[in-house]
């Protein structure tokens, strides 16, 4: 869908090395019109990914596809369970220490322990 919104719609070819072929050493593995599908793929260090621009044939093939299928998702925050909010991590040194040198003590513990 986003790919079909920009100002010239592409599809991304990704080739894989064909080593059966020494004429042709690329062979196709997938065309995709998803622009984060191809990202992914230029991910990887053993295919190439071209974009070419999208035929009118197939932006019209697809933008019907997706006028008939696509169903917009709502976004629904999740909240964390068991989240206990009354908590207080000063640091993470052990309170039991009371020795100023303990470099895992937290400022505000020392200044706890001063009053």
């Amino acid at each position: 869908m986003h790919e079909l919104r920009t100002r010239e719609p592409s599809v991304y070819i990704v080739l894989s090395a064909d080593t059966a072929s020494p004429d042709f050493p690329w062979k196709v593995s997938l065309v995709t019109a998803s622009p984060y599908e191809g990202q992914d793929y230029c991910d990887s260090a053993e295919v190439l990914v071209e974009k070419v621009s999208m035929p009118e044939g197939m932006h019209a093939w697809i933008a019907d596809f997706i006028n008939r299928h696509h169903e917009e998702e709502t976004f629904v925050k999740r909240k964390r369970k068991n989240a206990r909010v009354d908590d207080v991590e000063d640091g993470i040194g052990d309170p039991r220490i009371a020795q100023d040198s303990d470099v895992y003590r937290s400022p505000h513990q020392r200044r706890v322990a001063m009053k």
